[in-house]
């Protein structure tokens, strides 16, 4: 079931990361994080709703730490003071893997769900609509930051074709450049989400939880240097391979195809309904599991493609096909569930 977007999300912002909630937090408002712990030193990282950009006021502190066991503290700091901690002695995250977090505003607490289960209920010390800012901080890479309001209509899929308008929030750019506040008409389809029509700037991405398999959509703009590419999911139980395409046309650029029963990753390129020679060699062992949950993250330089898995370099791949622009199309098909998809 979908909802009305309460507001644009944050997509791929740069960690450290502060970013406005419009309106601030009001009852049934649901904030969703996503994205992939890296494999760091550092064993703690802070997801904060607070007031202003300053710290000094955090209704909702959640910290999880990696250290005794591993544990999460909740918290709240009033006027730059801490109050007591509560502590969940329990560590639903892992190092190198995907995670999502949701925070769910109800009227006594907040309820926050870790990959889709149940973690905790905390109750609110000082009033939520003070709320106005959520902040991310730690060793990890972000795939998004969503809002819905959980208590609107549910829109069906064979009414959304009508056009609406809505401010984005673009990532922040390197060497100190400012990107300019833009608004953007959506158009929402039968395969529900935002289509961003500056392909240039700003990616395309699905929040709709639930994704037919195969999966088609475009690249807007097609390839080019730094342009990046996820997907994440969920490796079936019984899974014997799946695959990840970029496509010119008829063509496959790039070929990324896990196989379980050969316990390897084939990449390669299929030119005029011929496949050219295969890639297989991985620097460590497969980093795709059954029944699993991944990130796949492939990143455009000028001579090749890089690829992660759950934050973890898997391999570069130096273009055959030259024309990066042709480069357009993403299908994924094959053995999995899809959590969410961003070109």
């Amino acid at each position: 079931m979908a909802f009305y977007s309460y507001q644009a999300p944050y997509l791929s912002p740069i960690v450290p990361f502060s970013g406005v909630i419009q309106g601030g937090l009001k009852e049934g408002l649901q904030i969703t994080v996503q994205g992939t712990l890296l494999n760091s030193s550092e064993n703690r990282f802070v997801v904060n709703l607070q007031t202003g950009i300053s710290e000094n006021d955090i209704p909702f502190h959640f910290n999880p730490r990696f250290e005794n066991g591993g544990y999460v503290v909740c918290n709240t700091k009033q006027k730059g003071c801490w109050g007591p901690e509560e502590r969940k002695m329990q560590m639903p995250f892992q190092k190198g893997m995907p995670f999502e977090i949701c925070f769910l505003v109800q009227r006594s607490d907040f309820k926050v769900t870790v990959n889709k289960s149940l973690f905790v209920q905390y109750s609110h010390r000082v009033p939520y609509h003070l709320v106005d800012t959520i902040s991310v901080t730690g060793p990890l890479y972000l795939s998004y930051i969503n809002f819905q309001n959980s208590y609107a209509a549910p829109v069906h899929p064979s009414f959304s074709t009508a056009q609406f308008s809505q401010p984005v929030r673009f990532p922040r750019t390197p060497r100190g450049r400012k990107p300019k506040a833009q608004t953007v008409i959506h158009t929402v389809h039968n395969t529900p989400g935002p289509m961003f029509p500056n392909p240039g700037i700003l990616p395309m991405m699905y929040l709709n939880p639930v994704y037919p398999v195969p999966f088609f959509t475009t690249i807007p703009g097609g390839l080019y240097p730094s342009k990046s590419i996820t997907v994440s999911g969920t490796v079936l139980p019984s899974a014997k391979s799946f695959h990840i395409n970029l496509r010119s046309g008829s063509d496959i650029a790039f070929h990324l195809n896990p196989r379980f029963d050969e316990n390897t990753v084939v990449r390669n390129t299929q030119i005029g309904s011929s496949w050219g020679l295969e890639e297989r060699s991985l620097p460590c062992k497969m980093p795709f599991n059954k029944g699993q949950s991944f990130l796949v993250w492939i990143t455009c330089e000028g001579s090749c493609l890089k690829v992660l898995v759950n934050g973890e370099h898997l391999c570069e791949y130096a273009h055959r096909l030259r024309n990066l622009q042709d480069i357009n199309g993403l299908e994924v098909a094959g053995d999995i569930q899809l959590s969410h998809v961003q070109t």
